[in-house]
């Protein structure tokens, strides 16, 4: 039996897994109007409020690492717990989101 994941990770964890080519979804849940203010390349916008409807979207994705972000983690967090109990085990949250991204990784990322 597999260990399970923890369900957070750090944005330096990210950063690096982006640097070494590892394959992972990159989701951003925060909202469309969330997205014309900043955004980390490479993401996919799926709103936390758009999320029921379109998990279908992610079928293929179920085996696969997956890393949600949203502003400051709390809505990633309940994302990934989410997809976690939909049957995408390694589903996990960015811990403090973009707002930590935009101070520790791209410190040219707007902030808000």
């Amino acid at each position: 039996m597999s260990e399970e994941l923890p369900l957070e990770t750090n944005c330096t964890a990210v950063k690096e897994w982006l640097d070494s080519g590892r394959a992972f979804l990159f989701i951003d849940c925060r909202e469309a109007d969330e997205i014309n203010i900043v955004k980390i390349d490479g993401t996919l916008l799926l709103p936390m409020s758009e999320l029921q409807d379109r998990v279908g979207e992610l079928a293929g994705q179920k085996e696969n690492d997956i890393v949600v972000h949203c502003h400051h983690g709390g809505r990633s967090l309940r994302v990934a717990r989410w997809l976690r109990q939909e049957g995408f085990p390694k589903a996990v949250s960015m811990a403090g989101g973009i707002d930590h991204w935009a101070t520790t990784i791209d410190t040219s990322l707007a902030r808000y």
